[in-house]
């Protein structure tokens, strides 16, 4: 893990908190994509994953018509190891409280 950033994922997690009922992590990747994929949470967050803790549940979020994307709202998720994933509705809100707090 990259402890270098924890004061900055920290203070996303607090701002996030803020604006929402509550965070969630189930401890799996996969499943909180899951949870994302059938609308059971709005958004997943995470960074420094690899490839093979979000490769099937992103899939299965874009195959339920949400959307996969890296902090910086670009296409490429694995390779930056950046995964915001998202029901389609509140990405632009979530981008920019990202931007704001946590520069990965």
């Amino acid at each position: 893990y990259q402890f270098d950033k924890q004061a900055q994922y920290m203070e996303l997690f607090a701002e996030m908190m803020r604006k929402c009922h509550g965070l969630r992590r189930m401890g799996s990747a996969a499943v909180d994509l899951a949870y994302v994929a059938c609308g059971r949470f709005d958004a997943f967050f995470e960074y420094n994953l690899n490839a093979w803790d979000v490769a099937g549940g992103a899939f299965i979020v874009q195959q339920a018509g949400g959307k996969v994307m890296n902090f910086s709202g670009g296409d490429e998720f694995i390779n930056t190891r950046e995964i915001l994933a998202v029901n389609g509705l509140i990405d632009g809100e979530l981008l920019e409280t990202i931007h704001r707090n946590f520069n990965a």
